[in-house]
């Protein structure tokens, strides 16, 4: 049996997309509209559109998507097609799970 719980793993893919300093940017900038503590729901969830969320980092259009199929992979962001717009936007399941992470003690 292992140690690693498949919680951990999951926890770890997570870190691992949020360990680039554009992919951290990215989930923060979606981070401050819906955070543990403000309940909202999917359809609540403040969406971005690909293009709006990129403002300001200085990459590419090809880094930006790049970066956001990362999160997505990794749990962090889901992402819909929305005419000829992409939006993008945090489960806040995934911030309560995260919050919950480091707020209590957990076991390998």
């Amino acid at each position: 049996m292992s140690i690693y719980s498949n919680d951990n793993e999951r926890f770890s893919e997570m870190f691992k997309a949020l360990s680039n300093p554009h992919r951290l940017a990215l989930f923060h900038r979606l981070q401050t509209c819906c955070s543990p503590g403000i309940h909202c729901s999917t359809e609540q969830a403040v969406r971005f559109c690909v293009g709006e969320l990129g403002e300001g980092l200085n990459i590419a259009p090809s880094t930006l998507s790049h970066h956001l199929k990362e999160l997505n992979r990794a749990g962090l962001v889901q992402m819909e097609r929305s005419g000829k717009n992409v939006e993008c936007w945090l489960d806040p399941d995934v911030l309560t799970e995260l919050s919950t992470f480091f707020t209590q003690k957990n076991e390998l």
